[in-house]
């Protein structure tokens, strides 16, 4: 079943073209990675699956629904939720705070529920329980009261990924989750994206230039070169397509 279907999208900044028409479809239940050289329009295409920008032509449907000129505060309600190619939190709130702001399209307090301490309490306590799910689930519970800004690298990828999932995503866009990670917690976090799709049920559209992430994690693999989608399917055809080798793997790598 397709979750998310990109048709002709087509996004212009002046007189570039980020992305020429792009289709795409990432089905339910699945791993699917867009991979490319820089420059080749994949954070773009982020962008525009999640309202930062909006596209010159085309269209994004969610589960059929129309959401390409929704606000991002919308489109999240429709169960997209991401991180980015930098790390983004607040460093100077715990990671128990930075958790909590991810819970903020799924908090459905009115402005008369604020002032009464039944409700107040009842969704406080609904947020932490989850807060504790997450941090448990991405081994940061240690960490809950630390400082994000404090912690190491690794780990504030993690609380990202957490702040991500506290909105129970139906899909999560994951921009280079394993850029400057070493070699063991590149491992870590290849297992980490392997079970929010197997044990969360989470569909994973995935940006990241680590072949070895990509080819051991991936249902599906788009390959994007100056905006234009070039190849698609499983990562073995990927991988021996002679214009991706040519494009981006390398002539020997992955022959």
């Amino acid at each position: 079943m397709a979750l998310l279907e990109i048709k002709g999208l087509t996004v212009k900044f002046g007189g570039l073209t980020a992305v020429d028409d792009l289709d795409m479809t990432v089905t339910e239940g699945t791993i699917h990675s867009i991979i490319g050289p820089n420059g080749a329009g994949k954070t773009t295409v982020f962008n525009a699956i999640t309202g930062i920008v909006k596209p010159h032509s085309g269209s994004i449907l969610l589960n059929g629904i129309d959401v390409t000129r929704l606000k991002p505060y919308r489109i999240i309600e429709f169960g997209v939720s991401r991180t980015f190619q930098s790390v983004v939190v607040f460093k100077y709130l715990t990671v128990l705070e930075n958790l909590y702001v991810g819970y903020h399209s799924v908090l459905k307090l009115n402005l008369l529920e604020e002032f009464l301490p039944k409700k107040r309490k009842i969704a406080t306590w609904e947020m932490y329980c989850k807060a504790l799910q997450i941090a448990d689930f991405l081994g940061l519970k240690s960490r809950l009261l630390s400082y994000a800004g404090s912690i190491p690298y690794m780990s504030q990828k993690l609380v990202e990924i957490g702040r991500a999932l506290m909105s129970d995503p139906k899909i999560i866009l994951l921009d280079e989750p394993a850029a400057g990670l070493t070699d063991t917690e590149t491992e870590q976090m290849k297992e980490i994206i392997r079970h929010i799709k197997e044990k969360m049920k989470i569909t994973v559209l995935l940006v990241e230039h680590d072949m070895r992430v990509v080819m051991s994690l991936s249902d599906m693999v788009s390959v994007m070169d100056f905006g234009k989608k070039i190849s698609e399917g499983r990562p073995e055809v990927v991988r021996n397509d002679k214009e991706v080798i040519k494009a981006y793997l390398g002539e020997n790598e992955y022959a």
